[in-house]
């Protein structure tokens, strides 16, 4: 986003209310939580006291009084196993009308095929030689899950097993819009990735690649703690969890600053999330990242959706504190050429409401709070964690959206959806490179934290955005 000088200079006489970008920053950290409960299989045991009336076939099992034998045929009363045995509930002998064994009710009794549900159907047939169903009622023998240990016919992960949440990208995915850039320094963004998260980097320019403790898990900040010691360390790359090699580098020259950035310091931002200790990108101005070869990205008018995690007390009027798409040149290539998520509280161009600050779209040319300026019904976001979502819809639908929650609790909210601002921005002309803490241009007098963001080339539905609020709530809320 390029700043003419003589326009900052019109904008520095007058009021602030009138488009200063003023300074205002703070820092913390925060903990967050546990990743998921485990799912246990199933009580142990339940499906009746031994000798307990109706375990495995209330009195008569095999029939009404008399239906097809003596009452009480079809075993000794209250048999169904030993307490907690995976048997066939209900067994005991042939029912007494000679018919079908184990009329001790119909298939699924003594259990589902759910943790510890034991056999699928055991128990027969509804029991001949009396009244459909006589014998007892469905699932007679106790409770779902009765009748074997824990986790026993259960899914994946039961029984006490780690169970492994699906990451956004997993969410996104089956929703059918998958990731083609996930870039964090906290966490793994797919439940099955155990690559690199990212890299640190000492001043003799040793590095180190930071992986994840396990597959879908979080950093393993420990591995940075001894690597770096008390030497000053860098964060070097950003790794891409896609696959599909859409690293994040230190940024370039571009047309508004023409030397290169910075790189974050590694150390600057420790933080606690559900009870681990990792590391956010503390990106100051003068801090950037940039990918001008990235591939799988959003071109031209063609749509996506794009969140990021940020903190909503660090953060400052400069331009521009983006995550998104681009151009691939670092220059100012017009309105239009890129769609990225900004967070500050800039007036320059555009504003919601109050004093900020927002999740924005930058477009180029314009930080857009909606389709006009001030748009009220984008109100300012100060929560620790900020989710940042900006969404463009298919080509030729003149559609996008805005979206923002607190990280820590709550669903997402919606803070425009509509046209696009103006016919400079219709259709869109994106360009498909992927930058971090500058402007598309290389504006880098902005300040801000990122722990984590996703690219897609889908608009996603409501649902799925849903759901990864949720997935972020469950990782940054405890």
């Amino acid at each position: 986003m390029r700043i003419n000088i003589g326009f900052i200079a019109l904008i520095g006489a007058l009021s602030v209310g009138a488009g200063a970008c003023n300074l205002t920053s703070a820092d913390g950290s925060g903990s967050g939580g546990s990743s998921g409960a485990t799912d246990s299989g199933g009580a142990t045991g339940t499906g009746g006291q031994p000798g307990a009336t109706g375990s495995g076939g209330v009195t008569s099992t095999g029939g009404a009084s008399a239906s097809g034998g003596a009452d009480g045929t079809g075993g000794v009363r209250g048999t169904g196993g030993v307490t907690g045995s995976g048997g066939v509930v209900g067994s005991g002998g042939v029912v007494s009308s000679g018919g079908v064994v184990g009329g001790g009710g119909q298939p699924g009794s003594g259990g589902s095929p759910t943790p510890g549900g034991g056999r699928n159907g055991a128990g027969g047939a509804t029991s001949t030689g009396g009244m459909a169903a006589s014998g007892g009622a469905a699932s007679t023998g106790g409770t779902t899950g009765s009748g074997g240990a824990a986790s026993t016919g259960g899914a994946p992960g039961s029984g006490g097993a780690p169970v492994v949440a699906s990451g956004p990208c997993d969410i996104y995915a089956a929703a059918g819009g998958p990731c083609v850039a996930a870039h964090s320094t906290v966490r793994a963004l797919f439940s099955a990735y155990s690559g690199n998260l990212y890299q640190v980097k000492k001043t003799d320019g040793t590095v180190k690649d930071i992986g994840v403790l396990s597959p879908g898990g979080f950093a393993n900040a420990a591995d940075q703690d001894t690597f770096c010691g008390s030497s000053p360390c860098t964060i070097s790359i950003i790794y891409d969890q896609s696959g599909k090699g859409n690293h994040l580098t230190k940024a370039g020259p571009g047309g508004a600053k023409t030397t290169g950035d910075n790189e974050a310091d590694a150390k600057a931002l420790p933080i606690t999330i559900s009870g681990h200790k990792v590391y956010g990108e503390h990106n100051p101005a003068g801090v950037g990242y940039r990918n001008n070869k990235a591939v799988g990205t959003a071109t031209g008018d063609n749509a996506e959706t794009q969140y990021m995690i940020t903190s909503g007390d660090y953060m400052n009027g400069g331009c521009c504190f983006d995550y998104g798409n681009m151009e691939a040149n670092s220059r100012d290539n017009g309105e239009g050429t890129m769609e990225a998520i900004y967070f500050g509280n800039c007036t320059i161009w555009g504003k919601g409401s109050g004093s900020g600050p927002w999740v924005m779209g930058d477009l180029e040319n314009g930080l857009w709070a909606g389709n006009v300026s001030p748009y009220s019904g984008n109100t300012p976001m100060s929560s620790k964690y900020v989710t940042a979502m900006l969404k463009g819809d298919a080509a030729g639908k003149n559609h996008w959206a805005i979206k923002a929650g607190n990280a820590q609790t709550g669903a997402l909210m919606t803070m425009f959806d509509g046209q696009r601002p103006n016919s400079r921005y219709n259709p869109m002309r994106k360009e498909g490179a992927i930058g971090l803490g500058t402007g598309g241009d290389n504006s880098n007098g902005a300040q801000g934290n990122f722990f984590e963001g996703v690219m897609t080339a889908t608009f996603s539905t409501d649902a799925a955005d849903d759901a990864v609020q949720a997935n972020i709530v469950s990782v940054y809320g405890k």
